[in-house]
């Protein structure tokens, strides 16, 4: 016998940045988070991004856990597109098509490795670490209640760069956040770092 399926439920959330809009679900379409800045990477590695990307105002598509946040083109409004999103997420989710290609993790974590190439060593290396600790356990709950997602880039003469993602990167917010919350609380706990700035996703 066949196990019914629970319905897909959905609905919005609204996030600090006004140009973006978080749509979650009750299933889990992603562990862990992909961002697609632009629709070759879309249709690259996610059928669902690159579908968003064929909706003439969308301009960004972040997917993590449970939630898809969509950035929209700032010239239209979320009272006429909302409902025409919800909608197809909605039914694209019921249809239980594929969400993130295969592959995807890996090669994400490759182009990472690539990128962090300089390996850091010894008392930087633990306090590299320690950073890192500390922004994915403090940091990116929060953020990504917001939509959106932090990653630490560097960590060079007391300045530490973190890349914003989804709802984060171009929100207005973001830079009070960063400067407050996340510079305020790694000053606090590690006394080397002397200031935090961000780099968009």
């Amino acid at each position: 016998m066949e196990a019914v399926k629970s319905p897909v439920m959905l609905y919005t959330e609204q996030t600090p940045n006004p140009e973006t809009l978080k749509f979650v679900t009750n299933k889990m379409l992603y562990r862990g988070t992909a961002d697609f800045k632009d629709e070759s990477f879309a249709k690259e590695w996610s059928q669902l991004a690159a579908a968003l990307y064929a909706f003439p105002y969308v301009k960004g598509v972040y997917i993590c856990n449970n939630f898809v946040t969509v950035t929209k083109e700032f010239n239209y409004a979320w009272e006429d597109v909302m409902l025409q999103l919800k909608e197809f997420i909605k039914s694209y989710v019921t249809e239980e098509k594929s969400i993130i290609d295969e592959g995807f993790e890996a090669a994400m974590n490759e182009m990472d490795a690539k990128a962090n190439e300089h390996i850091y060593t010894g008392d930087q290396g633990e306090l590299i670490k320690k950073i890192k600790e500390l922004i994915d356990t403090y940091v990116k709950p929060a953020v990504e209640m917001d939509g959106g997602n932090i990653e630490f880039k560097s960590f060079h003469d007391g300045v530490v760069t973190v890349i914003l993602q989804g709802a984060c990167s171009g929100c207005p917010s973001s830079t009070v956040t960063l400067k407050s919350g996340i510079e305020g609380m790694l000053k606090r706990m590690v006394p080397e770092v002397n200031e935090v700035v961000s780099e968009m996703g």
